[in-house]
């Protein structure tokens, strides 16, 4: 009963959340452990599109993010809206296209929003506010940042300190850039654009390192901030056309990156300070960690479950998720509480890893 989407599940309390496309609308769905629904809301019209090659595409693609107790979740047509996580209560809402005089992006509004304190943070890429930061309690603005080039990259924001600043990173069709959580104000800003205007996948921080990765035939790239005075310096350390990420994302963990490439296809194990392909293996899709082990889902259905190793690829075991619609894999896997939740479109599978 989720309908059309490539959500993922936000999980709190006991409660897990998701979102999905039914008929033309988009709606925020609450289930508990054993599956059964709580309650279900609208969140605005759903995402549609002229473009052949992407019908197939449609549905939901924010994971609602959960915070003390109020659901967040930005639809795919620019609706930005708080919900009560127990009843399901919408709070406020905000139409972030109107308010920031923006176009719907080519595939729909796509990241999960970011909470840090009292305030949001998320990108309607508009000409009255690229990013902006909103009160979380009532969704009223604190202030916008308008100095970012390029669209809407479809990632989602990340938080930083660095150089006396608290920083939120992001990117943008164009361009991986950070902003003063307090003021708005660009930081820094680096090109990167690739052959189309997509960046999907999370800056993932690391100390003074940010890394980026991006699909068709962009690759990967390293950035070290450096001080000088009071401004931000970023400087590259290496740039790789490995692990070309599309959307599946990146983990960072113990020195070594791992992830899937797009158009250099395979899974990749990346040293993280020189960018040198520790191993590669046959493969796309999306993944997570958790208990020193990664848990791969490819595009087709497989789940596979391998060591977090850079010695080598050594995967321990696999299985075939069934289908729950039409269209790829693409919800990222969550582990939480001892079970494994993988979403397929209609679906949502729950497995329990929890070791005998």
């Amino acid at each position: 009963g989720l309908g059309e989407g490539y959500s993922s599940v936000s999980i709190a309390d006991g409660i897990i959340y998701t979102a999905g496309k039914s008929g033309n609308q988009t709606y925020i769905f609450a289930y508990d452990r054993n599956g059964k629904r709580i309650w279900e809301m609208p969140n605005g019209q759903a995402w549609a599109t002229t473009m052949s090659h992407a019908r197939s595409y449609t549905g939901s693609r924010s994971t609602p993010t959960y915070d003390d107790g109020v659901v967040y979740h930005l639809g795919e047509t620019g609706r930005l809206a708080a919900f009560d996580s127990k009843t399901g209560r919408e709070l406020w809402f905000v139409n972030l296209r109107e308010r920031y005089d923006a176009a719907i992006p080519e595939y729909g509004y796509a990241e999960s929003v970011m909470i840090d304190g009292d305030r949001l943070y998320c990108s309607p890429a508009g000409k009255k506010g690229f990013m902006v930061c909103l009160n979380k309690k009532e969704g009223t603005q604190i202030w916008t940042s308008t100095g970012i080039t390029g669209e809407a990259g479809y990632c989602s924001p990340v938080l930083m300190d660095y150089g006396g600043y608290r920083q939120v990173l992001s990117m943008s069709s164009d361009c991986v850039y950070g902003v003063d959580t307090e003021t708005g104000d660009k930081l820094w800003s680096v090109v990167y654009e690739g052959q189309r205007s997509l960046n999907n996948t999370d800056p993932v921080v690391h100390d003074d390192y940010v890394f980026v990765s991006s699909g068709y035939g962009k690759g990967s790239m390293l950035l070290k901030l450096k001080t000088s005075g009071a401004k931000i310096i970023p400087e590259k350390v290496w740039e790789s056309d490995l692990m070309d990420n599309h959307h599946g994302g990146v983990i960072l963990h113990e020195g070594y990156l791992y992830g899937a490439g797009h158009e250099s296809r395979g899974w990749f194990c990346l040293d993280f300070m020189t960018g040198k392909e520790m191993w590669k293996s046959r493969g796309k899709g999306s993944l997570t960690f958790a208990d020193s082990m990664l848990y791969l889902l490819e595009e087709n259905g497989v789940m596979k479950l391998i060591d977090a190793s850079s010695g080598e690829y050594r995967e321990k075991s696999s299985f075939n998720v069934p289908e729950g619609g039409k269209g790829m894999y693409w919800a990222h896997p969550v582990v939480c509480g001892g079970r494994l939740y993988i979403r397929h479109t209609d679906k949502l599978f729950a497995y329990d890893i929890k070791s005998d």
